[in-house]
């Protein structure tokens, strides 16, 4: 069976969690022998970052990035060729040109969340939404909560086909101390955030949690790239009332050193106003590091009772469930011990098997 992916997601200027799926996914059905995946992207000088082990290519359609998006958005421009299926990783989806088309949509926040979006995005996400609902022959998303979300607010002609996501093993450097120092990160614990910077992510309300009495007296690591908004952790520590020193701003990193700043953290924040799945919180459950999260559906779906949850929006709830994890020691070896047996069901394996099982059914 030879699948075209769209892995225009790992180029972007922020691949975010979708680029790591369409990357971790395409490694995962790379090692099936029964799969031939080719890679597909819009036309860029370097193309390094979609470059994957075991998956061919990626090959270069005919325009480059901003006309190939325009191009979709119609229905109309090149697309992959020479394969029997097409898998789409996001909503920038090809026209479908007679042959099976899969797309994934990892959340419902156009719709249910639209003021953490531009108004631009708003409606792009909304109309390639549609768009893969009318042609796709199969839709999927990464949780339960999703699929319910998106079938209330489209036209569905099948319910979608719920595949969860994996988690990459990322095992501590042996230079882990000369690492943690070329970090910066804080000696004696800190909070972490694994989050792109946007509003959708609630960093606003946990710096509130932070700069509260009630919350943990500990530095905040964020660990993640600039999304759109203009969120800057500085002016939004001042704006918080939590001060700009107890903010360690790191950026993207790469997995040796996100290894390193999972290891040394004291606990994982997942504060996200609405998320499609939360793979931050299955990492934290992986690396060991307790995980506190809102309640949104997708995260309490995905880390069902080996996180503690926090009213959505509620910073005093936060402050209050992250202080529990900082000073009980009997609830963080329970959300340890749970943490490291829920993150087991998740693998980029089992992933990339509920795709194949897709695709198979519909070459």
């Amino acid at each position: 069976m030879r699948v075209g992916m769209v892995l225009e997601q790992a180029l972007a200027p922020v691949p975010g969690g979708t680029g790591r799926f369409a990357v971790q996914l395409a490694a995962a059905l790379g090692a099936d022998p029964s799969i031939e995946i080719t890679g597909w992207t819009a036309r860029h000088r370097d193309v390094a970052a979609a470059r994957i082990p075991g998956v061919r290519g990626p090959h270069r359609l005919a325009l480059p990035r901003r006309a190939l998006t325009l191009a979709w958005e119609r229905g109309v421009g090149p697309a992959p060729r020479g394969v029997d299926l097409v898998h789409a990783p996001t909503l920038q989806l090809p026209p479908r040109r007679g042959r099976p088309l899969v797309v994934t949509i990892h959340d419902a926040v156009p719709w249910t969340h639209p003021e953490t979006l531009t108004p631009r995005g708003v409606r792009w996400h909304r109309a390639m939404a549609e768009r893969a609902v009318a042609h796709a022959d199969a839709i999927v998303t990464p949780s339960a909560a999703t699929a319910a979300a998106l079938a209330r607010h489209l036209r569905l002609r099948r319910s979608p086909e719920v595949v969860p996501l994996g988690v990459t093993p990322l095992p501590v450097p042996g230079d882990i101390a000369t690492r943690a120092a070329a970090l910066g990160l804080p000696a004696d614990g800190y909070v972490l955030s694994l989050a792109t910077l946007e509003p959708r992510k609630g960093l606003d309300v946990l710096m509130r949690a932070l700069a509260s009495p009630s919350g943990p007296d500990l530095p905040l690591v964020l660990v993640g790239a600039a999304g759109w908004g203009g969120v800057d952790p500085v002016q939004l520590a001042a704006g918080e009332g939590l001060a700009p020193e107890r903010v360690r701003l790191l950026g993207r990193v790469d997995d040796d050193d996100l290894a390193v700043v999972l290891a040394a953290a004291t606990v994982l924040a997942v504060p996200s106003r609405a998320e499609g799945f939360g793979l931050p919180v299955v990492e934290g459950m992986a690396a060991g590091v307790p995980v506190v999260t809102s309640r949104d559906p997708a995260l309490l779906e995905v880390g069902g009772d080996a996180v503690l949850a926090a009213e959505t929006g509620d910073a005093e709830s936060l402050a209050d469930a992250l202080r529990q994890v900082c000073t009980d020691a009997g609830l963080r070896t329970q959300l340890l011990r749970r943490g490291e047996a829920r993150a087991g069901q998740y693998s980029w394996a089992r992933c990339a098997a509920g795709y194949a099982e897709i695709f198979r059914r519909l070459v």
